[in-house]
C-alpha cells in the first residue's frame, strides 16, 4: 500500500470526495482526532467548516467574528471583551467562564488568554449536535475545533500583510514555512496589533507568536509541535446602559468605566505535541499532550446591577458603579490517544475508533469588589462611585478599595475511554453506534470560607446514528446522543453544583454537488439538558442553577463554490431555546418560568454571502458581499428586556497588484446600523462597532 503524507491538513471540499480503494491510499493531510476517515457525507451530524480563505476575504481577525458566519452559533457575553463566549443551537455553557473550544482535537479554548485571534488558523469547524459520545465533555448543541496552519514538509513559502483600519488600527502578520532539511520544517506565524476602537478612550494593543515544527521519521511516522503564545491588554469595557428601554440613552461609544483603571490583560502560552503513525491496511494512531498556561488580571468600575443600590433608577443620569480587580489563572493538561482503523467480519465493513483522554484543568480566581450602599435621599455620588452618564467626568473619586469576595481553587480531573464503529451494512446504508465512559472528580477550595467540597462521578454517554446514500449527491441521517459536562465552581453559598446532563435527537439531509465543490445540510434537532447554570450577577464569579433547558430548532447551511468561481455562503438557524423549570432567582427574585427564552438566543438568525473571482489582464481579483440578521433575543435572564433585531451588511474585496502582492479592503456594518452584541442587564449591554473599513497589502513570497 502506497501512502503518501504531508503536514497540510485536508481541505474541506477533499473531505466530501469519495474515498479511495484500501490498495491505494492517498492520505492528504494529518488526521484530525475524534473524525476517523469519513467523508463528511457519511457522518451522522451537521458539520460545517469555514476555512483560511473565507476568513481572509472578509479580512476577518478574531474567532467571535468567524463564527458569526454560521448562524447556529451566536454570541455571548464576553467579560467586557476579555475572552470568547458563544452559544451553539442554543446552548452556551457556564457563563462564568470562556466557552471551550478545541484545538487540533484537544480541550484548549478554556482559561483567561483572551479573545482568540484566526492568525494561524487553517480552518474553522463547527461540529453540532449529538458527538460527546466521543468528543466528551462539550456541549450538547456542538463544538468548534480549530485546526491550526501546520509545518508542510519539504516546502519554503510565505506571506506578510500590513494592514491599516478605522480608528486608527495598524496590525502587522507574517507567515513563513521554511523547510530546514527534508524531513524537518519550521512554520513561524505571528501578529501584532494596535490602535484605538470606537469607544471613548479605549485603545487595544495585540501579539502573538505561533510556530510549528514538523518532523518526518520514516515514510508513515510525523511528530507536530504546536506553541501558542500570545498576549492582549484591553480596558474592561462593559458597554453602555439602557434606561426604560432607550436604545439611544447614552452614544454607543460612550465608555462609563474609568481610564485610570488601565487594561486588562490576558496572557496565553501553551504546547502541544502530536504524534500519527500509519501501520498501513487503514489502521493509523495518534498519540498526543497538549499544556496550556493563562493568566487574566486588572481592574474595573461596571455598573452597579443591584436595583436598589443603582442611583440611576432615580434620578436618570447618575450611574453608580463598582470597582472590581481581577487576578485569574488557569492551567490545562491534556494527555490523548486513539486508534483507528477498519476491518470486515462477514458482508459488513467497520469503521471503527478507540480511544482515551486525561483532562486536567485547574483554574484559581481571586476577585475583589467595593459596591456603594443601598442608594436614599442622603446617598452622595462619593459614596455611590457615580459618574454622570450624559456628562461622564473620569477620575472625579479616587479607586475605592474593595474587599476580597472570591478567592478559591477548582480543580477538575477528568479521565475518559470512547468506542465508535460505523458499520456498512449495504452499499447506501450505514450504522454508527458507539459510547464513551468518564470519571471526574471536581474538588473547590474556598479560601474565604475555609471550606473545601469535593464531587466525583462516572458516567457512560452512549451515541447511536445511520446514513442513508438516497443518490450519489444526497444522502439522509438521524443520530441520538447523550452527554454530561462537570459544572465548574460553587454557587455564592459555596455549594458544589451537580454536572449538566443532556440528550440530543437530530435528523437531516446531505448534498454534496459540483464533484464535492459545494455542500448543503439540512437539519432538524432537540436537545434537553438538566443542572443548567446562569451567571449570578450580584455575586461576580458565581452561577445559579435554573434547572433544565430545552432548544429546538431548524438549521440550513450551504456552502461552495457555484459555476462561473462564484462562492456562495447560506445560513440559516431557527432557535427556539427556553427554560423549561419554575425558579426563583435568589438575587433579584426574578421568577424564571417554563418557556422563558435563554439570554442572548434569538429565534431566526441568518448570514448570506457571494463573492465573484475575476481576471483582468491577467491579475485575479475578487468582489464580494455579505449580510447578516441576528434576530430579536432577550438581554436579562427572566425579564421582558430584550435586544433589538439587526441587519448588518459587508462587502470586500482584492486585487493582485503584481504576482507576488495583493491589495485588499473591507467595509463592515456598510451601512451604519445601531446594533447590540449582547447583555447581562439593562446596565451591562455591549453595543456593535459601526461603519468599520480596512485597506492593506499582502504579499507572498
Amino acid at each position: 500500500m502506497a501512502i503518501a503524507l504531508s503536514l497540510l491538513p485536508v481541505p474541506a471540499a477533499a473531505e466530501d470526495e469519495p474515498m479511495p480503494d484500501h490498495d491505494d491510499v492517498t492520505v492528504e493531510g494529518v488526521r484530525q482526532p475524534y473524525r476517523g476517515s469519513f467523508a463528511l457525507r457519511e457522518i451522522p451530524q451537521a458539520i460545517t467548516t469555514i476555512d483560511a480563505g473565507t476568513l481572509q476575504e472578509n479580512n476577518i481577525l478574531r474567532l467571535t467574528d468567524a463564527l458569526d458566519l454560521n448562524a447556529s452559533v451566536v454570541r455571548q457575553n464576553t467579560l467586557g471583551g476579555l475572552w470568547d463566549s458563544f452559544a451553539v443551537r442554543g446552548f452556551a455553557g457556564d457563563e462564568n467562564l470562556p466557552s471551550g473550544y478545541l484545538v487540533n482535537g484537544f480541550n484548549a479554548g478554556r482559561g483567561f488568554s483572551g479573545q482568540r485571534d484566526v492568525a494561524g488558523i487553517e480552518r474553522v469547524e463547527v461540529l453540532k449536535g449529538p458527538a460527546a459520545a466521543v468528543l466528551g465533555r462539550g456541549e450538547p448543541g456542538g463544538s468548534i475545533n480549530l485546526v491550526t496552519k501546520q509545518a508542510e514538509l519539504g516546502r519554503t513559502f510565505g506571506s506578510a500583510s500590513l494592514q491599516y483600519r478605522s480608528f486608527d488600527t495598524v496590525r502587522a502578520e507574517g507567515d513563513a514555512n521554511v523547510a530546514l532539511t527534508g524531513n524537518l520544517t519550521a512554520r513561524l506565524i505571528g501578529y501584532a496589533e494596535s490602535g484605538d476602537t470606537f469607544r471613548d478612550t479605549v485603545s487595544q494593543r495585540r501579539w502573538g507568536f505561533l510556530p510549528s515544527i514538523g518532523l518526518g521519521i520514516g515514510d508513515n511516522t510525523r511528530l507536530i509541535y504546536d506553541m501558542e503564545w500570545t498576549r492582549t491588554a484591553v480596558p474592561f469595557d462593559r458597554g453602555i446602559v439602557v434606561l426604560n428601554n432607550d436604545f439611544r440613552t447614552v452614544p454607543r461609544s460612550r465608555f462609563l468605566g474609568e481610564p485610570g483603571d488601565g487594561d486588562t490583560v490576558a496572557r496565553a502560552f501553551g504546547h502541544q505535541l502530536r504524534l500519527q503513525h500509519d501501520f498501513g491496511s487503514g489502521w493509523s494512531l495518534l498519540l498526543g499532550a497538549s499544556h496550556r498556561d493563562t493568566k487574566l488580571t486588572g481592574a474595573s468600575s461596571d455598573a452597579e446591577t443591584a436595583t436598589a443600590r443603582q442611583k440611576l433608577f432615580v434620578d436618570g443620569h447618575t450611574l453608580s458603579r463598582q470597582r472590581r480587580t481581577r487576578s485569574y489563572t488557569s492551567s490545562h493538561d491534556v494527555f490523548r490517544a486513539e486508534l483507528a482503523g477498519d476491518f470486515a467480519t462477514g458482508g459488513l465493513t467497520h469503521r471503527v475508533l478507540i480511544g482515551g483522554d486525561v483532562d486536567y484543568f485547574d483554574t484559581d480566581q481571586y476577585f475583589t469588589r467595593f459596591r456603594g450602599p443601598v442608594v436614599t435621599a442622603t446617598t452622595t455620588d462619593r459614596q455611590s462611585y457615580a459618574i454622570d452618564i450624559q456628562n461622564p467626568v473620569y477620575g472625579r473619586w479616587p479607586a475605592p478599595a474593595g474587599v476580597a469576595t472570591t478567592n478559591r481553587l477548582d480543580v477538575q480531573r477528568t479521565l475518559g475511554a470512547y468506542v465508535q464503529d460505523q458499520i456498512s451494512l449495504t452499499d447506501r446504508l450505514q450504522v454508527r453506534v458507539g459510547g464513551r465512559v468518564d470519571s471526574f472528580l471536581l474538588r473547590v477550595d474556598n479560601r474565604l470560607l475555609n471550606t473545601e467540597g469535593r464531587r466525583s462521578r462516572a458516567r457512560v454517554s452512549p451515541q447511536a446514528g445511520v446514513v442513508y446514500e438516497l443518490a450519489a449527491p444526497v444522502s439522509l441521517y438521524a443520530a441520538y446522543g447523550e452527554g454530561y459536562r462537570a459544572n465548574i465552581g460553587t454557587d455564592a453559598r459555596g455549594n458544589i453544583f451537580k454536572p449538566e446532563t443532556s440528550t440530543s435527537v437530530e435528523a437531516g439531509v446531505k448534498l454534496v454537488a459540483f464533484g464535492g465543490r459545494l455542500n448543503g445540510t439540512l437539519a432538524v434537532y432537540q436537545l434537553d439538558k438538566a443542572n443548567v447554570l446562569a451567571t449570578d450577577t450580584v455575586n461576580p464569579g458565581f452561577s445559579v442553577a435554573i434547572g433544565k433547558a430545552r432548544s429546538r430548532g431548524v438549521e440550513l447551511d450551504v456552502n461552495g463554490q457555484l459555476p462561473g468561481r462564484v462562492d456562495v455562503l447560506l445560513s440559516y438557524a431557527y432557535t427556539d431555546a427556553e427554560a423549561r423549570s419554575r425558579v426563583l432567582d435568589p438575587n433579584f427574585s426574578f421568577q424564571i418560568s417554563p418557556g422563558d427564552p435563554l439570554i442572548n438566543i434569538p429565534k431566526h438568525n441568518a448570514n448570506v454571502q457571494l463573492a465573484r473571482h475575476w481576471t483582468f489582464g491577467g491579475r485575479e481579483a475578487l468582489l464580494g458581499a455579505g449580510v447578516q440578521y441576528v434576530g430579536e433575543r432577550s438581554g436579562q435572564t427572566g425579564t421582558r428586556f430584550m435586544l433589538p433585531a439587526h441587519t448588518l451588511a459587508r462587502v470586500f474585496g482584492e486585487i493582485d497588484l503584481t504576482p507576488e502582492t495583493t491589495l485588499f479592503a473591507s467595509v463592515s456594518n456598510l451601512f451604519d446600523t445601531q446594533w447590540y452584541a449582547n447583555s447581562y442587564s439593562p446596565v451591562w449591554v455591549q453595543p456593535g462597532a459601526p461603519r468599520t473599513a480596512t485597506i492593506g497589502v499582502r504579499a507572498r513570497f
